[in-house]
């Protein structure tokens, strides 16, 4: 039987933007969006097609609830396979990784968010630290577990995630943005505990972080500074990519940013 299914956008972020047509969503309606994508995969099968508002706050709600339901994307290359993933669900994790027969080169996770960060301390609060190492930090945490014993032992094999400069204590001079660089902080710690632990069982294996730039993206672009040069993912990629190509043994369990400049703890 033919089903509509009416759904209104999520909780609307009315913080960077005076027109109405171009806000985004704020932290409550991603988070909302998670549940409902959730709870409708119970519920209902993929729908044959959509019709969505061109307001950017409508756009965000549908691709947040209905990106993850699509398992199949079109690659056109007979090596390539495209696997759809709940990165904080162990079980689904446990699953993919005991369905797939062979070893990684290389593994890079590029997961992460950043939703109106603290600038005061009077904006703290427990919620949002949750989200942010939800967002940034477990995913590599988890990933790393079922995903690190995949990687290939017979010749270097490399394990990278995307970190962020701000997530360097030493680096610090601006304070603020307080679950956003715990959570980064926490992440690197993350990747250098995992390259001191694999690296006994796998003397090939390379792991270290990597920060992209300030990257043309929906997570920079509340925080655009016209005075600011930022690079368009394309570029950004380029520059992780001859990145990723230089690393070696010595690199093992640190950050690097997109010039290849090692970024301290």
């Amino acid at each position: 039987m033919p089903q509509i299914i009416i759904i209104r956008h999520a909780k609307s972020d009315w913080s960077s933007f005076n027109s109405d047509f171009d806000r985004g969503l704020n932290e409550r309606g991603y988070k909302s969006c998670k549940i409902i994508s959730r709870e409708l995969k119970k519920r209902i099968n993929i729908p044959d097609k959509y019709l969505v508002s061109p307001a950017k706050r409508a756009q965000l709600t549908h691709e947040e609830i209905f990106f993850s339901w699509h398992k199949q994307h079109d690659i056109n290359h007979d090596k390539a396979h495209c696997f759809i993933a709940d990165y904080l669900d162990e079980e689904n994790l446990f699953t993919l990784s005991s369905e797939i027969n062979f070893s990684f080169d290389i593994i890079l996770i590029s997961i992460g968010a950043l939703l109106n960060p603290e600038k005061s301390i009077k904006d703290l609060s427990i919620e949002k630290f949750n989200d942010m190492i939800s967002a940034n930090t477990l995913p590599t945490l988890l990933i790393g577990k079922y995903f690190l014993p995949k990687l290939n032992k017979n010749r270097i094999s490399k394990f990278a995630s995307l970190s962020a400069r701000v997530g360097s204590i030493s680096d610090n001079f601006l304070g603020g943005w307080y679950s956003y660089r715990a959570s980064k902080s926490a992440l690197n710690m993350i990747i250098k505990n995992f390259s001191i632990e694999i690296n006994r069982t796998n003397k090939n294996s390379i792991i270290f972080g990597l920060h992209p730039g300030t990257v043309t993206s929906k997570l920079s672009d509340p925080f655009k500074n016209k005075n600011k040069n930022y690079f368009s993912p394309e570029n950004s990629a380029d520059y992780l990519y001859n990145v990723i190509n230089t690393k070696t043994k010595n690199d093992n369990g640190k950050i690097f940013d997109w010039n290849n400049q090692e970024i301290l703890p």
